[in-house]
Order: structure tokens, then sequence, then C-alpha cells
């Protein structure tokens, strides 16, 4: 408790201070919880919002840490704060009518591709090249060029992965249930960034072995945007529409 005081979290008298009872009323009954996971160079990162019925709180994680730092912000910014977490930037614009651009593979020819990607003997970038598309060749024999070619440069150009989640308690069948809605997404850096279609999340344990697709789509920095716009549940799904 001395230590709440001497910081400014609570008052002489026991009171808290309106961001710590924000938080702790957002906690305590929360309407809708986001979950942002990045996995990077650094190893994974946990970031997240909490929906709550007086407040919305922001908190954001850092590699290696236990600790986070939350944050009340205002809701019309969920969106952009959920884009600032997962670094969504603009990319080039697509030329108009261009088609949309699908990689399709197994998830055992991704982790062949990882697996090559750590071989020990591959002295310089040509040489880790060679090794994840031959990879690549030998686990998926149906994968040909040109997205042979694509995946691979895809796989050597990850730079992070990021997976939103959103919960919240809403109707499935005139019953009370628990709604998950998720996107996972690759940052392949120069290459922008790609959606995995295929396994759809949310995932359930189990639900993904070798032989399972795997398939990449490209936005465009909107369609990503309006990806995430899209996991929030819309006010009359959630169960306080009726009340």
């Amino acid at each position: 408790m001395v230590e709440l005081q001497r910081i400014g979290l609570v008052g002489e008298g026991g009171e808290l201070a309106p961001l710590l009872s924000d938080l702790l009323g957002a906690l305590a009954d929360p309407m809708v919880m986001v979950q942002v996971e990045v996995t990077g160079e650094h190893g994974p990162v946990n970031h997240g919002v909490v929906v709550g019925q007086e407040a919305v709180i922001s908190h954001d994680g850092w590699p290696g840490e236990e600790e986070s730092e939350y944050v009340s912000i205002e809701p019309n910014t969920l969106v952009w704060e959920l884009s600032r977490k997962v670094n969504l930037h603009r990319g080039d614009k697509p030329e108009e009518g261009a088609p949309a651009v699908r990689v399709e593979t197994t998830m055992a020819a991704l982790d062949a591709a990882f697996v090559a990607l750590e071989e020990p003997g591959a002295d310089d970038d040509d040489e880790t090249r060679a090794l994840v598309r031959k990879a690549l060749a030998e686990t998926d024999a149906d994968l040909k060029d040109p997205q042979l070619a694509q995946f691979l440069d895809l796989v050597v150009s990850l730079n992070a992965t990021w997976r939103v989640t959103t919960a919240w308690d809403g109707e499935h069948d005139g019953e009370r249930a628990g709604m998950i809605r998720a996107l996972a997404v690759w940052d392949c850096g120069p290459l922008g960034y790609w959606i995995r279609e295929q396994p759809e999340e949310p995932i359930m344990p189990g639900q993904v072995g070798p032989d399972s697709p795997l398939a990449l789509m490209k936005p465009t920095s909107s369609e990503a945007w309006d990806k995430i716009t899209d996991l929030l549940p819309d006010r009359n799904e959630l169960l306080i529409a009726s009340e």
C-alpha cells in the first residue's frame, strides 16, 4: 500500500487513482479482450487491450520482461492502437485490377524451410537460399515456380509474425457463448504483409499437422487495416446490447 501511495496510485485515505480504478474496473468486468502476439528476432512479445464498461485499457510488453505498461486510451482509437502494436505501416499501392497474390504449400514445407535456414553449413545468402529451395522442393513436390521462388523469398525475408485475437461473451444458437476471432499475419519486410489464410485462425490444439495446408495472401495496407477492424465485435454482438 505504501508503494502504491508513493507512486500516486492510491491516496492517503486508500482511495484509488482514476487510472488504477479504470484498470481494475475493466479487468473485473471486460466486454472485449484483445490479445496481440508478436514473434520476431528478439522472441515473443505479448500486448493487448481490455475494453471495459467505462474505460479502454491498452497494455504493452517487452521481450524478456514480465512487466507490462498499462495506458487508458480513447475507444475511437482502438484500431489505431492495435495497428501500432503490430507496426502496421503503409505499403506500395497495387496496380488497379491487379489479381490477388496467393501462395499455397504445406506446413511440412514450412518446417523444412525453417530447418534449412538454421543449417550451419551455409556461408552466405545465396547458399542459404539454395538450401531452403532444395528443402521446399523435396518436401512439397507440387510447389513449382513461380510460387516456389515466391515462397522462398517470403521465408528468407520474414521479419516477424503477429496474431491478433479478440474474445467476448456473445450468443450462439440463442445461448450465451464465448466468441473468438483471430488474424495471423507474416511481416516480410520489403515484401510486405501476408495474411495466413490457412491454417485458419483461431487454431485449436492438435488441429494442425505436417499435412495441413498453408496459404498466404498478400493484402494492401488498407485491407490489413480492414481485417483488424473486422476482428472487433459490433455492439449488437455483445450481450450488453439486450440489457
